[in-house]
C-alpha cells in the first residue's frame, strides 16, 4: 500500500538576483544625481528639495527590495511604515504651531523678545 507524502516546506521565498542588482544601479543613479547636485552648485529650495527626493527615493528602494517589504502583507507593512509616518506629521503640526507661537509673541510683545526665538 502506497502512501502519500507531503512535499517538503520550502525555506523562505528566494527573488531574481536580477531584480536585486536592478535596484542596486538604480541606487547608484540616485546617488549620482545627488552628488551632481552639489557639483552643478544648486542653492536654496531646490537644492534641498532634489536632494529630500533622492534620499527619499533610495529609501524607498532600500525598504521595498532589500528589506522585502514589496513581497509582505499589506497589514505588516502598514504596522511597519505607519507610525514614523505619523510621528512626522505630527512633527510637522508641532512645527507650524512652534512659528505661529513665536510669531503671535513677537507681534504681542513687540521686538524686545527676541530671546523666544534664539536671538540675543
Amino acid at each position: 500500500m502506497a502512501t502519500a507524502t507531503a512535499p517538503a516546506p520550502t525555506e523562505g521565498q528566494t527573488h531574481p538576483i536580477s531584480t536585486y542588482l536592478k535596484i542596486w544601479a538604480l541606487l547608484f543613479v540616485f546617488s549620482t544625481f545627488s552628488y551632481l547636485v552639489d557639483i552643478l552648485n544648486f542653492e536654496g529650495l531646490l537644492r534641498w528639495t532634489l536632494i529630500l527626493i533622492f534620499m527619499l527615493a533610495k529609501a524607498g528602494f532600500i525598504v521595498a527590495y532589500f528589506m522585502h517589504m514589496k513581497w509582505e502583507r499589506l497589514a505588516l507593512i502598514y504596522a511597519i511604515l505607519l507610525p514614523p509616518v505619523l510621528v512626522l506629521v505630527f512633527l510637522a503640526i508641532m512645527a507650524i504651531e512652534s512659528d505661529y507661537t513665536a510669531f503671535t509673541r513677537l507681534i504681542f510683545f513687540g521686538e524686545s523678545t527676541q530671546v523666544f526665538v534664539g536671538h540675543d
